[in-house]
C-alpha cells in the first residue's frame, strides 16, 4: 500500500516511476514539455550543444517560444531570436513560433493544449508554475538545467513539501483570482513558501474559471514556491475538452495527505488588493491606496493578458477615457485572444478610451520594451512582479492589481476602484455597462 500523497507528490512519483514519494526526497523524472523564450533559450542551446547528443530527447516535447523582447527591440534581440530559431528548424522542433503565431509563452501553451493535467513541465523561465492550474506540476528551472533535459527528457529534483491555501466563504466585487493571490503573498511574504508546492483548494478555488486558476498558479513563485497547483475537477475537464490530442490523466491529493501547514482564508472581508513597491507581498486593499498618481497603466502579461482580462478592462473603460496625464498600454496574450479581442469589440472600446494596443508580447512587463518607465515615474500594471527596476528606471515605482482596478486608475489618473467612475457589479459579475452589453 502506498502512503497518502498530496497531487503535487502523485505527479512527482509518476514521473519517477515509484509507487510514492514524500517531502525530501532526491528524485529523477523524465519531463512532458521543455520550455525556453528568446532569452533564455540561446543559453539552454549552448549546453545543449556541449552535450553533444546531436538530437532533442523528443521533437514534440520542447517548445520554444520568442515572446519577451519580440518584435525584436533590438540588434541584439535579434540575434538571440536567430539563435533559438535557427535551433528549431536545425532539430525540427514542432512547438517553435514565429510573432504572429507566437503569444506569451505561458498563454499559449495551456491555450493551445500543449500541456495537459497530470504533465510534468520544467522551463526556463519563473512563470512555468502558471501550468499548475491545470493539474499539472510545472516549475522553472536555470537555463542549464533546461538545456540537459532538452537532450535527455530528464531532470532531477527535490520531492517539496506542500502548503494547502483553503479559500472559503464569499468573493466581494471585483475581486479574482489575481486578488486572492496577492492577499496569499501578502500572508506568506516573498519567502514564505520556498521550494514548496502551494496547493490551492477550498470551495472558492473550486469555483474559480480557469483563467483566474492560470493568475493565481502563475503567481505561486512569488512566494517562493517551487510550483503553485489546483486540483482537477469539472473545470479542469471542461478547459480540456476537445483542445489537446494527448490524453490527460487526472490526479488528486489523498484525503489524508500530510500537509506542512493548512492556511485557511475567508474571503468574505477581501477587497481587490494592490502590491505597493517595491515587492508582491507589500500588499493593501484599494480603499486604503490613498492618492496615488500614476503615468503608466499596463494591461496584459503572463499573469493577465487573457480575454477574460481583457473583458473585465474594457467593461470598466466603456464609454469613458483615460487621465490627460496617463499612457494606457494593453497587450494582448496571443494572436487568438486579440482575434477574440477584436471580434468583442474590446479593442475598438480600448482604443476609444485612449489604449495603445501592441502586439502579443511580454512588453515592459520585464522591463523589455514598449512602456519603459523614466525616472520618477509611477505605473500600476496586471503583471506579476514590482521589484526596483522591473519596468525600467530604478528610479521608478510599479503597483500591481487585477484588471479592473488597473482600468479604473487609468480613467481616474490615480490608483482607484471601479465604484468611484460609477461602475458597479451586477449579477452577471461585470458592470453595469460591462462588455456584454455591444
Amino acid at each position: 500500500m502506498t502512503n497518502p500523497m498530496t497531487i503535487t507528490e502523485k505527479i512527482l512519483a509518476h514521473h519517477a516511476d515509484k509507487d510514492s514519494v514524500g517531502p525530501g526526497d532526491l528524485i529523477e523524472v523524465s519531463v512532458d514539455m521543455v520550455l525556453a523564450n528568446d532569452i533564455t533559450a540561446p543559453l539552454a542551446i549552448r549546453v545543449f550543444d556541449e552535450l553533444g547528443t546531436g538530437r532533442g530527447f523528443d521533437r514534440e516535447k520542447i517548445a520554444l517560444v520568442p515572446d519577451h523582447f519580440v518584435p525584436n527591440k533590438d540588434i541584439p534581440s535579434a540575434q538571440q531570436a536567430k539563435i533559438m530559431k535557427e535551433f528549431a528548424r536545425l532539430h525540427d522542433i514542432k512547438y517553435y513560433f514565429e510573432p504572429g503565431d507566437a503569444g506569451i509563452e505561458h498563454v499559449i501553451l495551456p491555450e493551445k493544449g500543449l500541456v495537459v493535467p497530470g504533465d510534468l513541465v520544467i522551463g526556463a523561465d519563473s512563470h512555468t508554475c502558471t501550468y499548475g492550474a491545470l493539474g499539472a506540476f510545472s516549475t522553472g528551472m536555470g537555463s542549464t538545467d533546461v538545456g540537459v533535459s532538452m537532450a535527455t527528457g530528464k531532470t532531477w529534483l527535490k520531492v517539496p513539501a506542500t502548503i494547502k491555501v483553503v479559500y472559503q466563504g464569499r468573493l466581494c466585487p471585483w475581486v479574482g483570482g489575481k486578488d486572492l493571490i496577492l492577499y496569499t503573498i501578502g500572508i506568506l511574504g516573498v519567502e514564505g513558501a520556498v521550494y514548496k508546492a502551494l496547493e490551492f483548494s477550498g470551495d472558492v478555488a473550486g469555483s474559480l474559471p480557469m483563467f483566474q486558476r492560470l493568475t493565481m498558479a502563475n503567481m505561486a513563485v512569488e512566494a517562493g514556491a517551487k510550483n503553485g497547483i489546483f486540483e482537477c475537477d469539472e473545470i479542469t475537464r471542461a478547459y480540456m475538452e476537445g483542445r489537446s490530442e494527448r490524453t490527460p490523466v487526472y490526479f488528486n491529493s489523498d484525503k489524508d495527505a500530510t500537509y506542512e501547514r493548512v492556511i485557511d482564508v475567508d474571503v468574505s472581508s477581501i477587497e481587490p488588493q494592490v502590491a505597493f513597491p517595491h515587492s508582491p507581498d507589500n500588499v493593501r486593499p484599494v480603499s486604503q491606496a490613498g492618492d496615488i498618481r500614476v503615468d503608466q497603466v499596463f494591461i496584459g502579461s503572463c499573469t493577465n493578458g487573457r480575454i477574460e482580462d481583457l473583458r473585465e478592462a474594457a467593461g470598466v473603460l466603456k464609454r469613458r477615457s483615460t487621465a490627460r496625464d496617463t499612457r494606457l498600454i494593453v497587450l494582448p496574450g496571443s494572436p487568438l485572444v486579440y482575434r477574440q479581442a477584436i471580434k468583442e469589440g474590446i479593442i475598438e472600446t480600448l482604443l476609444e478610451a485612449g489604449a495603445v494596443i501592441g502586439p502579443p508580447c511580454c512588453g515592459p512587463c520585464l522591463g523589455g520594451h514598449m512602456g519603459i518607465l523614466a525616472d520618477g515615474e509611477r505605473a500600476i500594471s496586471t503583471s506579476n512582479r514590482n521589484f526596483i527596476g522591473r519596468m525600467g528606471h530604478a528610479n521608478s515605482e510599479v503597483y500591481l492589481s487585477n484588471p479592473a482596478i488597473a482600468a479604473a486608475s487609468a480613467v481616474l489618473g490615480r490608483i482607484g476602484a471601479p465604484e468611484e467612475i460609477g461602475c458597479v457589479v451586477s449579477e452577471q459579475k461585470g458592470c453595469s455597462d460591462t462588455i456584454l452589453n455591444f
